[in-house]
């Protein structure tokens, strides 16, 4: 009898494995999209991803592999690195080499596009390996079980799936302001332009905004940044005013508490620009980058009863479920989380463990690390300053800090002035517990990374005290900090080697 249940139950498990196309579809071929759907293949599940480039108002597209391969981090982080190497010629002045060189927009864009195709040609290669199905359609849902994929050429399937796995991203707004989608570019379109973007002006103040802005000034083009407000919203709001008062001395022109009111295409294709209706100016380019929106208003998700934000994102549970328990959804669509490349990735790793190896674990997205890579990078984990204040009181949090210049810009003539900075916030009713790392200067994306891990292990200043520094580095003054930072108080004199 135990015999013909048990062969009951492997029927009906079948029976019911066979209902549907797919264990898990993922709608989205990003960073967190493929790692989620190559873990649950090498859980044993039946997989399938749609990934589909509308083509930005610009008509640019891409291939496989979401925002950050395509038209986000690889593409960005080449082009500063590029960037950098004129003020790298100037440090290497300084210390005996004579160099000339000059720099192709075209050849760096070529290149950095080859590389990118590389990689698009990569992911398709991964899921083929891991019999991952994919599809290069637009997927829209029909029911909560069930997709529709258009392929945009006239073909159109249905396929069906246990479990639905919502990672499609999002896309940079453009505003409602007249003319803006007939006459400017956003940064879905700036890493593939072949043609050298002249004199442009950036409009917004959000790190994708100083970035652009800031290896375009790089390489000797004529740049303005529009900024309403502030600058970096949500970020550590003293480095943010230094990176702007850096920016502005390294060739950037802002034009403070400003927004465009109109654009005009002329003749000659050039950007006429107008602000509260008078002509601003004219400009080669002009890059839109004041945010982005979510894709889960392009799902039709009201088929499948899951609702949505009017900035495109949607709620999830912290097993990273919508209100529909089979559909989930990580990555840049989640209302509320870090929009990074590694927490999409490892919310969808985790996501699948839990769906299909039996884990527990959830994605903890509290004091993810994070880099600006503006002409002077930044890097951050943990509380601002602002936001240490906010949650702890202002009672409890202590700040340290200092300056301090890597050895190689003292014998750069140019850059005696340039200063980096450091920043350690404590919270004084935990034996001093730090709360949040910040460091303005080279590399600190490198830096920050490693310091993570410090601070999610509990680390306290009495620990960076005791530790002792790597001479001659710029890091190694976090282990010599010894200056609080009182209300309103000056920055500290120059550190360093």
């Amino acid at each position: 009898l135990f015999r013909s249940l048990q062969g009951g139950h492997t029927q009906l498990a079948a029976a019911m494995a066979e209902a549907y196309d797919y264990d898990l579809f993922v709608i989205g071929g990003g960073s967190g999209g493929l790692a989620a759907a190559k873990q649950a293949a090498d859980l044993g599940a039946k997989v399938a991803v749609a990934d589909f480039v509308k083509p930005s108002p610009a008509g640019t597209t891409w291939g496989l592999g979401g925002t950050c391969v395509n038209v986000g981090c690889i593409p960005k982080k080449l082009m500063h690195i590029s960037s950098l190497y004129r003020e790298v010629q100037g440090d290497a002045h300084g210390i005996g080499w004579e160099t000339k060189s000059s720099h192709s927009w075209e050849a760096m864009v070529k290149q950095v596009n080859d590389y990118i195709k590389s990689l698009n040609w990569g992911s398709k290669t991964d899921l083929r390996t891991k019999s991952v199905k994919y599809y290069n359609s637009y997927a829209t849902f029909k029911d909560p079980h069930t997709l529709s994929l258009d392929n945009g050429k006239g073909k159109v399937e249905e396929v069906s799936a246990k479990y639905i796995l919502i990672a499609c991203g999002g896309r940079p707004t453009y505003g409602d302001v007249p003319g803006v989608k007939e006459c400017c570019i956003s940064s879905d379109d700036i890493f593939w332009q072949k043609k050298a973007p002249g004199k442009t002006l950036v409009v917004g103040a959000s790190y994708i905004a100083l970035e652009c802005a800031g290896f375009m000034a790089g390489f000797g083009f004529d740049v303005t940044v529009m900024v309403r407000s502030i600058l970096l919203r949500g970020f550590d709001q003293d480095i943010a005013n230094m990176i702007g008062s850096y920016m502005e001395k390294h060739g950037v022109n802002f034009a403070r508490e400003m927004v465009p009111s109109k654009f005009e295409k002329m003749a000659d294709g050039k950007v006429k620009v107008y602000v509260k209706d008078a002509e601003y100016g004219i400009f080669d380019t002009v890059l839109m980058a004041i945010g982005r929106t979510g894709c889960a208003g392009q799902l039709n998700l009201e088929a499948a009863g899951v609702p949505y934000n009017k900035n495109g994102k949607v709620d999830v549970n912290e097993q990273d479920q919508t209100v529909v328990p089979h559909i989930y959804a990580i990555g840049d669509v989640i209302e509320g989380k870090p929009e990074l490349t590694p927490v999409a990735i490892q919310a969808g790793k985790l996501c699948m463990r839990r769906l299909f190896g039996g884990a527990t674990k959830i994605m903890d997205y509290a004091d993810v690390a994070t880099a600006v890579f503006t002409p002077i990078e930044y890097g951050a984990v943990g509380y601002s300053e602002e936001e240490a204040k906010t949650k702890l009181g202002k009672d409890r949090v202590k700040v340290y800090h200092c300056s301090a210049q890597p050895l190689e810009w003292n014998l750069n003539s140019e850059r005696k002035e340039d200063m980096g900075y450091m920043k350690l916030i404590v919270d004084t009713a935990e034996k001093e517990k730090v709360m949040g790392v910040h460091i303005l200067g080279p590399n600190a994306g490198e830096v920050i990374q490693g310091l993570s891990v410090a601070l999610r292990c509990g680390v306290t200043k009495e620990h960076f005290d005791d530790c002792v520094g790597i001479h001659p580095t710029f890091a190694e003054s976090y282990t010599t900090m010894t200056e609080e930072k009182g209300e309103g108080s000056a920055l500290p004199t120059k550190g360093g080697c």
